[in-house]
């Protein structure tokens, strides 16, 4: 029996492979670029999965590898790019999956604002296609933040405190392609989380709360995160209070979701939603904490049944370790050639490991989003935060070597 995935998260695939492998199937993956996945296949063995070679934009292509499968009993799509292509796959070949049409809802990020402010969850509404500045001050008005509805890993996000920065993100965006539309909300102030969180027909489970440390503006890249946050017990239930009502009324019911917010001074409040685990190391922070292999329920919510992990204990009481994660960029654009301080690494405390997202030759352009990031450091502690400083010891010893044009004149 088989259990196909729709392309899949840079890390996470050898934890998937051996879920699936408890559940008696095997693991294909379908995708346009392996090379996405070269830290994970580098140290599995090759005969451990299945994999079709194709271009996964192309959902004719997509319907017929899948048809081709034997026995093929399941879909996992846990990307935020294939998720509406792999719901209506799903259900095209009467797989289990979500409804196609909630699918397409939370990957509008401007309508789940909205849904939620008429719904008293959020204290603003979004403004979808601002025709100008001058609109988006009378209807959003200051701070505020421009984003794409449909965007990933931080691109084309802007936030803006004054009507200079305003016209200047409205100027840029107009010369930058976008997955869906250019959209304007208010700016919320607060450090940045997000809840991870396992539904099934409608219950919502907390798995933990990850804390996130952003950049400076005007740039909003990931820079570090920390799981599990220690929160108190109060607060810990808001958010799981709030997070179960928001995915309801965004029409996610089932299945794994990563819901970022920012905690202000009147509660939380929205960034966005992904309806899958979190991306970078969040799937091994989360196995690693709960003491368990979480993409087991990846597995079970593929194949249309209750998981099991809906039954572990609290969020505020994981078995395992603490972990933390710092993303490591380079200073300059250029052309990656290698990395120094990664022998160092072992003395470090926290057993940091390296993950490594570029390899050496690629160009690196994009320095004010996670595209710019050129591997990740990992290392455990007793909490999140010992946690995270151990991390941003480590990690503050490894440099990416950038070799510039200038460099080769």
């Amino acid at each position: 029996m088989t259990i196909a995935a729709l392309e899949a998260l840079t890390f996470g695939l050898g934890r998937l492979i051996e879920a699936a492998d408890n559940a008696g199937h095997r693991l294909c993956l379908l995708t346009g670029d392996r090379d996405v996945y070269r830290h994970e296949l580098d140290r599995l063995d090759p005969t451990a999965l299945d994999i079709v070679d194709l271009d996964t934009t192309d959902e004719a292509a997509c319907a017929a590898a899948l048809a081709a499968l034997p026995d093929l009993r399941g879909l996992i799509n846990s990307t935020d790019t294939w998720s509406v292509p792999g719901a209506d796959l799903a259900a095209k070949l009467g797989l289990p999956g979500p409804d196609p049409g909630a699918v397409r809802q939370l990957r509008d990020k401007s309508r789940v604002r909205n849904l939620l402010h008429e719904r008293g969850l959020s204290r603003g509404g979004a403004l979808a296609d601002p025709s100008s500045a001058s609109e988006i001050l009378g209807v959003i008005g200051l701070p505020a933040v421009l984003k794409d509805s449909a965007g990933t890993s931080s691109r084309n996000v802007w936030p803006v405190r004054d009507e200079l920065q305003l016209r200047t993100a409205l100027t840029a965006a107009a010369e930058l392609p976008f997955n869906g539309r250019l959209f304007a909300e208010p700016f919320f102030s607060g450090p940045v989380y997000s809840a991870e969180t396992l539904s099934w027909e409608g219950q919502t489970k907390l798995l933990g709360v990850l804390s996130r440390q952003m950049s400076p503006e005007p740039s909003v890249r990931e820079e570090a995160a920390a799981f599990p946050v220690a929160l108190p017990r109060p607060e810990l239930g808001l958010i799981q209070d709030w997070v179960a009502r928001v995915l309801a009324t965004a029409g996610h019911d089932s299945g794994f979701a990563h819901v970022e917010f920012v905690l202000t001074t009147e509660g939380p409040e929205l960034v966005e939603i992904n309806r899958r685990i979190g991306g970078a190391l969040v799937g091994e922070a989360l196995c690693r904490a709960l003491g368990t292999n979480v993409y087991d329920a990846m597995v079970d919510t593929a194949l249309g049944r209750r998981p099991a992990l809906l039954d572990t204990p609290a969020a505020d009481h994981t078995p395992g370790p603490a972990t933390a994660f710092v993303l490591v960029y380079p200073d300059r654009p250029g052309t990656l050639s290698g990395w120094t301080g990664l022998e160092g690494l072992a003395a470090f405390p926290g057993s940091p490991e390296w993950y490594p997202t570029a390899v050496p030759g690629r160009r690196v352009e994009h320095l004010t989003d996670q595209r710019g990031c050129t591997g990740i450091v990992l290392a455990e502690a007793a909490t999140a935060e010992l946690a995270l400083h151990r991390a941003l010891s480590a990690a503050g010893s490894v440099r990416p070597v950038i070799a510039t044009d200038d460099d080769r004149r």
